[in-house]
Protein backbone atom coordinates (compact mmCIF):
# COMPACT_ATOMS: atom_id res chain seq x y z
CA UNK A 1 0.00 0.00 0.00
CA UNK A 2 1.09 3.64 0.05
CA UNK A 3 1.97 5.24 2.78
CA UNK A 4 2.94 8.54 3.82
CA UNK A 5 5.31 9.12 7.01
CA UNK A 6 5.48 12.41 8.19
CA UNK A 7 8.31 13.65 9.49
CA UNK A 8 12.19 13.08 8.44
CA UNK A 9 14.02 12.46 12.08
CA UNK A 10 15.67 9.44 13.32
CA UNK A 11 12.10 7.68 13.99
CA UNK A 12 10.63 8.84 11.01
CA UNK A 13 13.31 7.50 8.43
CA UNK A 14 13.40 4.28 10.14
CA UNK A 15 10.25 3.95 9.93
CA UNK A 16 10.18 4.76 6.05
CA UNK A 17 12.77 1.68 5.97
CA UNK A 18 11.40 -1.15 7.37
CA UNK A 19 8.26 0.14 5.63
CA UNK A 20 9.78 -0.26 2.49
CA UNK A 21 11.30 -3.39 3.19
CA UNK A 22 8.39 -4.86 3.84
CA UNK A 23 7.18 -3.70 0.43
CA UNK A 24 5.15 -0.57 1.12
CA UNK A 25 5.20 2.40 -1.35
CA UNK A 26 6.52 5.18 1.07
CA UNK A 27 6.57 9.16 1.00
CA UNK A 28 8.26 11.22 3.59
CA UNK A 29 7.71 14.69 4.47
CA UNK A 30 9.31 17.22 6.03
CA UNK A 31 9.50 20.73 6.35
CA UNK A 32 13.24 20.80 7.15
CA UNK A 33 15.94 20.43 3.51
CA UNK A 34 16.65 17.44 4.53
CA UNK A 35 16.62 14.69 7.36
CA UNK A 36 17.68 14.77 11.09
CA UNK A 37 17.90 18.41 10.79
CA UNK A 38 15.54 18.80 14.55
CA UNK A 39 16.02 16.49 17.07
CA UNK A 40 17.93 13.54 15.73
CA UNK A 41 20.91 16.83 14.35
CA UNK A 42 23.00 16.50 17.63
CA UNK A 43 21.86 14.42 20.48
CA UNK A 44 23.68 13.18 23.01
CA UNK A 45 25.03 9.95 20.78
CA UNK A 46 24.10 7.52 23.37
CA UNK A 47 22.45 3.72 22.57
CA UNK A 48 21.17 2.99 26.10
CA UNK A 49 18.75 0.20 26.85
CA UNK A 50 19.89 -0.60 30.34
CA UNK A 51 19.36 2.81 31.05
CA UNK A 52 15.74 3.50 29.45
CA UNK A 53 13.94 4.99 32.37
CA UNK A 54 11.18 7.52 32.90
CA UNK A 55 11.97 10.74 33.85
CA UNK A 56 8.91 10.13 36.40
CA UNK A 57 10.00 8.40 39.56
CA UNK A 58 9.66 8.07 42.88
CA UNK A 59 11.27 10.99 44.77
CA UNK A 60 11.30 12.83 41.60
CA UNK A 61 8.93 15.55 43.12
CA UNK A 62 11.42 16.47 45.66
CA UNK A 63 14.52 16.33 43.73
CA UNK A 64 13.17 18.35 41.06
CA UNK A 65 12.56 21.11 44.22
CA UNK A 66 16.44 20.92 44.76
CA UNK A 67 17.40 20.64 41.29
CA UNK A 68 15.60 24.37 40.39
CA UNK A 69 17.61 25.86 43.27
CA UNK A 70 21.20 24.06 41.82
CA UNK A 71 23.77 26.39 39.81
CA UNK A 72 24.02 23.69 37.23
CA UNK A 73 20.71 22.67 37.16
CA UNK A 74 19.31 19.20 35.30
CA UNK A 75 15.69 20.86 35.45
CA UNK A 76 14.63 24.11 34.38
CA UNK A 77 11.11 25.10 34.20
CA UNK A 78 10.02 28.20 32.64
CA UNK A 79 6.28 28.12 33.53
CA UNK A 80 3.22 29.37 30.99
CA UNK A 81 0.09 29.59 30.59
CA UNK A 82 -0.07 26.90 28.48
CA UNK A 83 -2.71 24.10 29.64
CA UNK A 84 -1.08 21.23 27.72
CA UNK A 85 1.94 22.14 29.95
CA UNK A 86 0.06 21.97 32.94
CA UNK A 87 -1.56 18.49 32.52
CA UNK A 88 1.41 16.83 31.14
CA UNK A 89 3.35 18.21 34.45
CA UNK A 90 0.20 16.83 36.10
CA UNK A 91 -0.11 13.53 34.62
CA UNK A 92 3.61 12.88 35.10
CA UNK A 93 3.58 13.46 38.93
CA UNK A 94 1.02 10.98 39.21
CA UNK A 95 3.79 8.65 37.52
CA UNK A 96 6.04 9.43 40.34
CA UNK A 97 5.30 6.12 42.15
CA UNK A 98 6.81 2.61 42.58
CA UNK A 99 4.75 0.81 40.91
CA UNK A 100 3.58 3.27 37.97
CA UNK A 101 7.92 3.52 37.61
CA UNK A 102 8.17 -0.25 37.80
CA UNK A 103 5.84 -0.95 34.74
CA UNK A 104 6.94 2.13 32.65
CA UNK A 105 10.56 1.07 32.91
CA UNK A 106 9.87 -2.32 32.45
CA UNK A 107 8.24 -1.34 29.05
CA UNK A 108 10.99 0.82 27.77
CA UNK A 109 13.43 -1.32 28.50
CA UNK A 110 11.71 -4.00 26.86
CA UNK A 111 11.46 -1.92 23.36
CA UNK A 112 14.91 -0.62 23.63
CA UNK A 113 16.33 -3.77 24.13
CA UNK A 114 14.60 -4.88 21.09
CA UNK A 115 15.27 -1.97 19.30
CA UNK A 116 19.48 -2.72 20.03
CA UNK A 117 18.60 -6.04 18.56
CA UNK A 118 17.00 -4.43 15.45
CA UNK A 119 19.92 -2.11 14.90
CA UNK A 120 22.79 -5.12 15.08
CA UNK A 121 20.74 -6.39 12.64
CA UNK A 122 20.28 -3.53 10.39
CA UNK A 123 23.75 -2.90 10.71
CA UNK A 124 25.00 -6.62 9.66
CA UNK A 125 21.94 -6.74 6.88
CA UNK A 126 24.09 -3.32 5.19
CA UNK A 127 27.02 -2.33 6.63
CA UNK A 128 25.72 0.80 7.80
CA UNK A 129 28.06 3.66 9.42
CA UNK A 130 27.82 6.41 11.68
CA UNK A 131 30.91 6.78 14.14
CA UNK A 132 29.41 3.68 16.25
CA UNK A 133 31.29 2.07 18.92
CA UNK A 134 29.93 -0.81 21.02
CA UNK A 135 32.01 -0.51 24.54
CA UNK A 136 29.61 0.53 27.25
CA UNK A 137 28.13 3.00 28.92
CA UNK A 138 28.96 4.32 32.80
CA UNK A 139 26.71 5.98 35.08
CA UNK A 140 28.71 7.87 37.45
CA UNK A 141 27.82 8.76 40.66
CA UNK A 142 29.73 12.06 42.21
CA UNK A 143 27.65 11.26 45.89
CA UNK A 144 27.28 7.77 47.69
CA UNK A 145 23.26 8.27 48.36
CA UNK A 146 23.24 8.37 44.16
CA UNK A 147 24.87 4.75 44.39
CA UNK A 148 22.95 3.34 47.45
CA UNK A 149 19.32 4.19 45.38
CA UNK A 150 20.15 2.20 42.43
CA UNK A 151 18.40 -1.44 44.00
CA UNK A 152 14.87 -0.59 41.81
CA UNK A 153 16.79 -0.01 38.59
CA UNK A 154 18.66 -3.02 39.11
CA UNK A 155 16.20 -5.24 40.07
CA UNK A 156 14.92 -4.37 36.57
CA UNK A 157 18.40 -5.37 35.05
CA UNK A 158 18.03 -8.36 36.33
CA UNK A 159 14.59 -9.47 35.93
CA UNK A 160 15.12 -8.43 32.09
CA UNK A 161 18.25 -10.26 31.86
CA UNK A 162 20.15 -7.00 31.08
CA UNK A 163 24.16 -7.14 31.93
CA UNK A 164 25.50 -5.03 34.18
CA UNK A 165 28.34 -4.04 36.86
CA UNK A 166 28.37 -1.94 39.67
CA UNK A 167 31.70 -0.40 40.17
CA UNK A 168 33.69 1.23 43.00
CA UNK A 169 35.73 4.41 42.10
CA UNK A 170 38.87 2.23 40.64
CA UNK A 171 36.65 0.06 38.73
CA UNK A 172 35.24 3.26 36.58
CA UNK A 173 38.66 4.29 36.36
CA UNK A 174 39.20 1.35 34.73
CA UNK A 175 36.24 1.31 32.42
CA UNK A 176 36.82 5.64 31.59
CA UNK A 177 40.79 5.74 31.73
CA UNK A 178 40.08 9.37 31.19
CA UNK A 179 38.30 10.02 34.66
CA UNK A 180 42.28 9.32 35.72
CA UNK A 181 42.50 13.07 35.16
CA UNK A 182 39.68 14.57 37.07
CA UNK A 183 39.44 15.79 40.81
CA UNK A 184 36.24 15.34 41.04
CA UNK A 185 35.28 12.31 43.98
CA UNK A 186 32.88 9.39 42.72
CA UNK A 187 31.21 7.42 44.69
CA UNK A 188 31.59 4.59 41.92
CA UNK A 189 29.03 3.84 38.87
CA UNK A 190 27.15 0.94 37.66
CA UNK A 191 27.72 0.33 33.78
CA UNK A 192 26.43 -1.77 30.96
CA UNK A 193 28.86 -3.87 28.84
CA UNK A 194 26.39 -3.91 25.93
CA UNK A 195 25.34 -0.11 25.44
CA UNK A 196 26.29 1.15 22.01
CA UNK A 197 27.36 4.69 20.87
CA UNK A 198 26.93 6.29 17.94
CA UNK A 199 26.40 9.88 15.76
CA UNK A 200 22.34 9.98 15.35
CA UNK A 201 22.63 12.66 12.84
CA UNK A 202 24.98 10.47 10.31
CA UNK A 203 23.24 7.43 10.92
CA UNK A 204 19.33 8.75 9.94
CA UNK A 205 21.43 10.37 6.55
CA UNK A 206 23.21 6.75 5.87
CA UNK A 207 20.12 5.22 6.19
CA UNK A 208 17.66 7.73 4.06
CA UNK A 209 20.22 7.41 0.86
CA UNK A 210 19.50 3.55 1.73
CA UNK A 211 15.92 4.45 1.25
CA UNK A 212 16.12 6.29 -1.02
CA UNK A 213 17.41 2.87 -2.91
CA UNK A 214 14.64 1.17 -2.54
CA UNK A 215 12.22 3.34 -3.80
CA UNK A 216 10.93 5.21 -0.71
CA UNK A 217 10.63 8.91 -1.92
CA UNK A 218 11.98 11.81 0.05
CA UNK A 219 9.73 15.22 -0.15
CA UNK A 220 11.68 17.65 1.94
CA UNK A 221 10.58 21.78 2.79
CA UNK A 222 6.94 20.54 2.71
CA UNK A 223 5.31 21.26 6.13
CA UNK A 224 2.38 19.51 6.67
CA UNK A 225 -0.54 21.91 7.65
CA UNK A 226 -3.50 19.22 8.01
CA UNK A 227 -4.71 15.89 7.92
CA UNK A 228 -7.79 15.80 6.09
CA UNK A 229 -10.54 13.54 6.78
CA UNK A 230 -13.80 12.03 5.42
CA UNK A 231 -15.91 9.20 6.07
CA UNK A 232 -14.25 8.39 9.01
CA UNK A 233 -10.49 7.93 7.16
CA UNK A 234 -7.52 10.05 6.37
CA UNK A 235 -7.78 10.90 2.66
CA UNK A 236 -4.55 13.65 2.51
CA UNK A 237 -2.69 14.99 4.31
CA UNK A 238 -2.18 19.07 2.90
CA UNK A 239 0.69 20.37 2.99
CA UNK A 240 1.65 23.94 2.10
CA UNK A 241 2.79 22.87 -1.60
CA UNK A 242 -0.48 21.16 -1.91
CA UNK A 243 -2.12 17.12 -0.63
CA UNK A 244 -0.64 14.10 -0.43
CA UNK A 245 -2.75 11.16 -0.63
CA UNK A 246 -1.50 7.64 0.22
CA UNK A 247 -3.80 4.73 1.77
CA UNK A 248 -1.67 4.91 5.19
CA UNK A 249 -0.78 7.64 7.10
CA UNK A 250 2.23 7.48 9.87
CA UNK A 251 3.02 10.73 11.84
CA UNK A 252 6.24 10.66 13.28
CA UNK A 253 6.19 14.46 14.00
CA UNK A 254 8.11 14.09 17.77
CA UNK A 255 6.86 17.30 19.40
CA UNK A 256 4.77 18.44 16.89
CA UNK A 257 2.56 15.77 16.69
CA UNK A 258 -0.02 16.43 18.83
CA UNK A 259 -0.30 20.23 17.04
CA UNK A 260 -1.58 18.05 14.13
CA UNK A 261 -3.41 15.38 15.72
CA UNK A 262 -5.65 17.92 18.31
CA UNK A 263 -7.85 18.70 15.05
CA UNK A 264 -8.89 15.21 14.77
CA UNK A 265 -10.00 14.92 18.76
CA UNK A 266 -6.81 12.89 19.12
CA UNK A 267 -5.29 14.55 22.49
CA UNK A 268 -2.05 13.04 22.21
CA UNK A 269 0.05 13.61 25.52
CA UNK A 270 3.59 14.67 24.56
CA UNK A 271 4.90 17.63 24.93
CA UNK A 272 8.75 19.57 24.38
CA UNK A 273 11.44 18.83 27.13
CA UNK A 274 13.59 20.64 25.69
CA UNK A 275 17.74 19.71 25.77
CA UNK A 276 21.28 20.88 25.03
CA UNK A 277 24.24 19.78 23.95
CA UNK A 278 27.88 20.86 22.56
CA UNK A 279 30.01 19.25 20.05
CA UNK A 280 33.70 19.36 20.96
CA UNK A 281 36.77 18.77 18.58
CA UNK A 282 39.14 15.94 20.63
CA UNK A 283 43.24 17.56 21.30
CA UNK A 284 43.98 15.08 23.70
CA UNK A 285 42.21 11.43 23.00
CA UNK A 286 43.96 9.62 26.41
CA UNK A 287 41.77 11.98 28.46
CA UNK A 288 38.80 11.89 26.67
CA UNK A 289 36.00 8.95 27.12
CA UNK A 290 36.18 5.92 25.49
CA UNK A 291 32.57 5.97 24.92
CA UNK A 292 29.31 7.31 27.10
CA UNK A 293 29.82 8.56 30.32
CA UNK A 294 26.86 9.64 32.47
CA UNK A 295 27.06 12.09 35.41
CA UNK A 296 24.07 11.42 37.31
CA UNK A 297 24.22 14.70 39.46
CA UNK A 298 23.84 16.56 36.49
CA UNK A 299 21.73 14.30 34.11
CA UNK A 300 24.60 14.99 31.44
CA UNK A 301 25.69 12.25 29.00
CA UNK A 302 29.20 12.54 27.51
CA UNK A 303 29.98 10.36 24.45
CA UNK A 304 32.98 10.18 22.31
CA UNK A 305 31.85 10.40 18.27
CA UNK A 306 34.84 9.64 16.11
CA UNK A 307 37.30 12.75 17.03
CA UNK A 308 34.59 14.49 18.97
CA UNK A 309 32.81 14.65 22.09
CA UNK A 310 29.18 15.10 22.30
CA UNK A 311 27.90 16.11 25.77
CA UNK A 312 24.14 16.74 26.34
CA UNK A 313 21.35 16.94 28.53
CA UNK A 314 19.33 18.31 30.87
CA UNK A 315 15.16 18.99 30.98
CA UNK A 316 13.76 22.20 30.30
CA UNK A 317 10.29 22.72 30.20
CA UNK A 318 9.61 26.34 28.25
CA UNK A 319 7.38 25.40 25.61
CA UNK A 320 8.38 25.37 21.50
CA UNK A 321 11.24 27.66 22.45
CA UNK A 322 14.63 27.13 21.03
CA UNK A 323 16.89 29.86 22.15
CA UNK A 324 20.39 28.88 23.58
CA UNK A 325 21.11 30.50 26.84
CA UNK A 326 24.82 30.64 28.10
CA UNK A 327 23.62 29.28 31.39
CA UNK A 328 22.93 26.04 29.66
CA UNK A 329 26.40 25.93 27.61
CA UNK A 330 28.39 26.29 31.40
CA UNK A 331 26.68 23.69 32.42
CA UNK A 332 27.73 21.17 29.61
CA UNK A 333 31.06 22.47 29.82
CA UNK A 334 31.38 22.46 33.49
CA UNK A 335 29.99 18.61 33.12
CA UNK A 336 32.87 17.96 31.08
CA UNK A 337 35.83 19.87 32.39
CA UNK A 338 34.99 18.14 35.93
CA UNK A 339 35.35 14.51 34.63
CA UNK A 340 37.76 14.76 31.61
CA UNK A 341 39.51 17.86 31.83
CA UNK A 342 41.60 18.73 28.95
CA UNK A 343 39.94 16.38 26.45
CA UNK A 344 38.61 18.64 24.03
CA UNK A 345 38.89 22.43 22.74
CA UNK A 346 35.46 23.82 24.17
CA UNK A 347 36.47 27.51 22.39
CA UNK A 348 35.67 25.55 19.13
CA UNK A 349 32.94 23.63 20.48
CA UNK A 350 29.42 24.02 18.62
CA UNK A 351 26.20 24.37 20.81
CA UNK A 352 22.45 22.87 19.79
CA UNK A 353 19.05 22.75 21.62
CA UNK A 354 16.44 20.19 20.50
CA UNK A 355 13.28 19.78 21.75
CA UNK A 356 12.28 15.97 22.66
CA UNK A 357 9.20 14.80 22.51
CA UNK A 358 8.26 13.05 26.20
CA UNK A 359 4.99 11.42 27.23
CA UNK A 360 4.16 11.86 31.45
CA UNK A 361 4.79 8.03 31.61
CA UNK A 362 8.58 7.71 29.57
CA UNK A 363 6.92 5.34 27.04
CA UNK A 364 6.34 6.00 23.02
CA UNK A 365 3.45 6.20 21.61
CA UNK A 366 3.52 3.28 18.78
CA UNK A 367 0.49 1.98 17.15
CA UNK A 368 -3.02 2.11 15.82
CA UNK A 369 -5.41 5.16 16.26
CA UNK A 370 -9.29 5.49 16.47
CA UNK A 371 -8.99 6.48 12.60
CA UNK A 372 -8.51 3.42 11.02
CA UNK A 373 -5.42 4.83 8.52
CA UNK A 374 -3.50 6.27 10.95
CA UNK A 375 -0.68 5.41 12.43
CA UNK A 376 1.78 6.33 15.07
CA UNK A 377 5.36 6.62 16.50
CA UNK A 378 6.01 9.32 18.19
CA UNK A 379 6.88 10.47 21.83
CA UNK A 380 10.33 8.79 22.62
CA UNK A 381 11.76 11.75 24.76
CA UNK A 382 15.66 11.00 25.54
CA UNK A 383 15.23 7.95 24.05
CA UNK A 384 14.68 8.58 19.87
CA UNK A 385 17.88 7.63 18.83
CA UNK A 386 18.24 4.31 21.36
CA UNK A 387 14.45 3.13 20.46
CA UNK A 388 14.27 4.18 16.80
CA UNK A 389 14.83 0.34 15.29
CA UNK A 390 12.68 -1.43 17.11
CA UNK A 391 10.17 1.72 17.10
CA UNK A 392 10.02 1.24 13.33
CA UNK A 393 9.91 -2.69 12.87
CA UNK A 394 7.32 -2.48 15.74
CA UNK A 395 5.30 -0.29 13.56
CA UNK A 396 5.98 -1.70 10.44
CA UNK A 397 4.41 -4.86 11.51
CA UNK A 398 1.54 -3.75 12.64
CA UNK A 399 0.64 -1.17 9.75
CA UNK A 400 1.31 -4.72 8.13
CA UNK A 401 -0.65 -6.73 9.56
CA UNK A 402 1.66 -8.85 11.01
CA UNK A 403 1.92 -9.58 14.72
CA UNK A 404 5.37 -7.64 16.19
CA UNK A 405 7.92 -9.95 17.85
CA UNK A 406 7.41 -8.06 21.31
CA UNK A 407 4.39 -7.18 23.05
CA UNK A 408 2.78 -3.38 21.89
CA UNK A 409 -0.61 -3.41 23.73
CA UNK A 410 0.87 -1.17 26.22
CA UNK A 411 2.79 1.17 23.81
CA UNK A 412 -0.54 2.41 21.59
CA UNK A 413 -2.05 5.83 22.34
CA UNK A 414 -5.00 3.83 24.17
CA UNK A 415 -3.44 3.24 27.82
CA UNK A 416 -4.35 6.87 28.44
CA UNK A 417 -8.05 6.16 28.49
Amino acid sequence: MKVVVLGSGVVGVTSAWYLAVAGHEVTVIDRQPGPGMETSFANAGEISPGYASPWAAPGIPMKAMRWLLMRHAPLILRPQLDPAMVRWVVSMLANCTERAYAINKRRMVRLAEFSQDCLIELRRQTGITYDERSRGTLQVFREQRQLDGIGKDIAVLKSDGVPFEVLDAAGCIAAEPGLAHSDVHFAGGLRLPNDETGDCFKFTNALADMAKAKGVTFRHGRTAQRLVIDHGAIQSVETDLGPIHADAYLVALGSDSPLLLSPLGIRLPVYPVKGYSITVPIVEAARAPVSTLMDESYKVAITRLGDRIRVGGMAELSGYSRGLPKARRDTLEYSLNSLFPGAGDLSRASFWSGLRPMTPDGTPVIGATKVPNLFLNTGHGTLGWTMACGSAQVIADIMSGKAPAIETVDLAISRYR
